[in-house]
C-alpha cells in the first residue's frame, strides 16, 4: 500500500512539472473581466509548436471568432522558428483553428449573442507534451472599472503587508 502513494505522489508532482507556461496575455485581465475559460487545443505547424516552445508567442492583440461551426484565433503572432528556411516557415499571422467540443462551442456561440461579450487568449501553456490553449469569455471594462480593480488591488495589497508588520 505505502509504494502506490509514493507512486501517486511521485506522479502527481511529474504532471505539475510537465505544465509550463508558454506564453501570457496579462493585459487581457486588465482590459476585460473574464467571465468563464476554457482550455482548447490548437491546430499548429512544425515550426510553430518549435517556435512556441522557444517563447516566440504574442497573445497581447489575439481574439478569437467562430465561423462555420469552428473556434478560430485570429491576430496572434508566433515568431518563424529560426532554424528552418523560409520555404518551410510558417506565416507568423495566419488563422489556427481551436480544438474544442461541439456542446463547448455551441456554448459559447449561445454566450457571445450577449452583447458587449468576447473570447480572448489568455495564455499558451504545455500539458504533457501537449501544447493548449486557455481563452477567456470577457467583458470589456469601462475607464471606471478598470480604476476601480486598481483601487480594489491596491487595498488588498496594503492590508496583506499591514497583516505582516503585526
Amino acid at each position: 500500500m505505502a509504494g502506490k502513494g509514493k507512486g501517486a505522489k511521485a506522479a502527481a508532482k511529474k504532471r505539475l512539472e510537465a505544465q509550463k507556461l508558454l506564453a501570457d496575455n496579462r493585459q487581457a485581465r486588465h482590459q476585460y473581466e473574464i467571465l468563464e475559460t476554457l482550455e482548447t487545443g490548437i491546430e499548429l505547424l512544425g515550426t510553430e509548436v518549435k517556435a512556441i516552445r522557444a517563447g516566440k508567442a504574442n497573445l497581447r492583440d489575439g481574439f478569437c471568432l467562430i465561423r462555420q461551426g469552428q473556434l478560430q484565433l485570429h491576430n496572434v503572432h508566433i515568431a518563424g522558428h529560426e532554424q528552418a528556411s523560409r520555404y518551410f516557415n510558417h506565416e507568423p499571422l495566419r488563422v489556427r483553428r481551436l480544438l474544442a467540443h461541439r456542446r463547448e462551442i455551441d456554448k459559447l456561440r449561445g454566450q457571445l449573442d450577449t452583447k458587449g461579450l468576447t473570447l480572448i487568449p489568455l495564455n499558451i501553456h504545455l500539458q504533457g507534451s501537449w501544447i493548449k490553449l486557455t481563452i477567456g469569455l470577457g467583458k470589456g471594462r469601462k475607464l471606471h472599472d478598470k480604476r476601480q480593480e486598481e483601487r480594489r488591488k491596491q487595498d488588498q495589497k496594503d492590508l496583506r503587508s499591514a497583516l505582516k508588520r503585526y
